[in-house]
């Protein structure tokens, strides 16, 4: 593990909203695993009980149902708080074109109540999530920060937006903010369900079934697929990131390139399957390729990715295989 030799105060509070999801309960498991005390928000419409309840029995775990939309849940789940992870929003391209009004509300308005809530609580560090679809329709690669595009999507809007915000609030209030921008994270605990599941995840499960997975477009597209791993590592450093890095945004990758029908083809050779996918229209929105630069966060965060996508993809068919 790429976090291993991160060492906080002992007797540290961590609040990581959204933790019952994909994300957030990896966070919420490693912080528990260190000795330290989590706290964990997550009002269930996307994250799963199911994820945190190995927890619920831990001495140092708390679990709170809540909305971030709610400003005094926001600022009573900060309180005595030393680090924030907020995970909480809403993911998924389409759906947001489908439904702008509440990713509106859900990732911009509850992660300004979030940020908030920190100042207003003293809390030490404000790590939050944000999106390599921030870069829009930007063509060069790789994609590096200051070097974005327009925006195509209302999901990447919010995200945009909380970028603004947390550069604000370490220029005019102070509250050391870190936002990370995540490229395609994969690995344990993400959902294979519903229609606006992830890739990876969905593939594994409809071929374990032996059903035909659908890709949308001509499966050329390519993304800088990032194991579980190395995002949990991130989160961690950027909590222990010198001030001079704060109000800035880092680009959270392993750095390589997949291309969808290649992975496509290693989980059904892994899985021993032989069936040919169908190829389904492109959907609006999605950026064509993506690849990261992530020398920002090596030379700011101390971030060393030590999970390729070779080494994650063997580590999430192990955990599919033994939990579907």
């Amino acid at each position: 593990m790429g976090y291993e030799d991160v060492r906080f105060p002992a007797e540290s509070l961590f609040l990581v909203t959204g933790g019952a999801g994909f994300i957030g309960s990896n966070l919420c498991e490693a912080l528990l695993r260190m000795g330290h005390g989590v706290r964990c928000l997550d009002d269930l419409s996307t994250g799963r009980r199911s994820n945190v309840e190995m927890f619920m029995a831990e001495p140092g775990y708390a679990f709170i149902e809540g909305d971030i939309r709610d400003f005094e849940t926001c600022l009573q789940s900060t309180s005595g708080v030393d680090f924030v992870l907020h995970q909480a929003a809403w993911g998924s391209v389409p759906r947001s074109i489908e439904r702008p009004l509440v990713y509106e509300e859900i990732n911009i308005r509850g992660t300004l109540n979030m940020m908030e809530a920190a100042r207003r609580n003293g809390v030490s560090k404000f790590v939050y999530a944000s999106s390599s679809s921030v870069y829009g329709d930007e063509t060069a690669l790789p994609k590096r920060e200051g070097q974005e595009g327009v925006l195509l999507s209302p999901y990447a809007v919010t995200k945009r937006a909380t970028e603004e915000y947390g550069k604000l609030y370490t220029r005019l209030y102070g509250l050391d903010t870190y936002g990370l921008r995540y490229f395609n994270v994969f690995g344990r605990r993400q959902d294979p369900d519903g229609a606006y599941a992830a890739a990876i995840p969905k593939f594994i499960r409809q071929l374990m079934n032996d059903e035909a997975p659908t890709i949308y477009g001509d499966g050329r597209q390519s993304r800088d697929f990032t194991y579980i791993d190395n995002v949990i590592e991130a989160n961690l450093k950027a909590c222990l990131a010198p001030e001079e890095a704060a109000g800035q945004v880092f680009n959270i990758a392993y750095g390589g390139r997949e291309y969808l029908m290649d992975i496509y083809h290693v989980l059904a050779e892994a899985l021993d399957k032989d069936i040919e996918p169908v190829l389904g229209p492109a959907r609006p929105g999605e950026i064509r390729h993506s690849n990261a630069d992530i020398s920002k966060a090596i030379e700011l965060l101390g971030y060393k990715p030590s999970y390729s996508f070779a080494h994650g993809i063997r580590l999430a068919i192990e955990w599919y295989r033994d939990n579907l």
